[in-house]
């Protein structure tokens, strides 16, 4: 393979074992874990493609339990450790509320969506 765009906790330990180059990162700034490998938007301004991990409820979970899920997922990213581990394979915690987290997931899906019209891409 020549070339591939890959999520960084599957290519980081590659890369930095030297089976592969990195080339660049999709976030529009350097990525704090790999800082000697350029963001894309350097070369190319406004290019972004970042991949996120978000938890969700099925539709209909009562609020209180949404917030009680939000309050102890928040609580666990401040754990040291794991912050730590999460930096290891390229990730950076990003606790939401759920309006914000609704808010990012539907602004994505629209931004790809324009990315999918314009490209004429469809489902057969």
């Amino acid at each position: 393979m020549q070339l591939i765009f890959d999520n960084l906790p599957s290519a980081l330990e590659q890369s930095r074992g030297g089976s592969v180059r990195a080339l660049g990162v999709t976030s529009p700034q350097r990525w704090p874990g790999v800082p000697d490998v350029p963001a894309i938007a350097e070369t190319v301004p406004g290019f972004e493609a970042v991949g996120f991990y978000g938890i969700s409820a099925p539709k209909g979970t009562p609020p209180e339990i949404v917030d009680t899920l939000n309050k102890a997922v928040g609580e666990a990213l401040k754990d040291p450790k794991l912050v730590a581990r999460l930096a290891e394979v390229g990730g950076i915690p990003k606790p939401m509320t759920p309006a914000e987290f609704g808010k990012l997931v539907a602004d994505e899906t629209e931004k790809w969506r324009k990315v999918v019209e314009f490209a004429g891409v469809s489902v057969d």
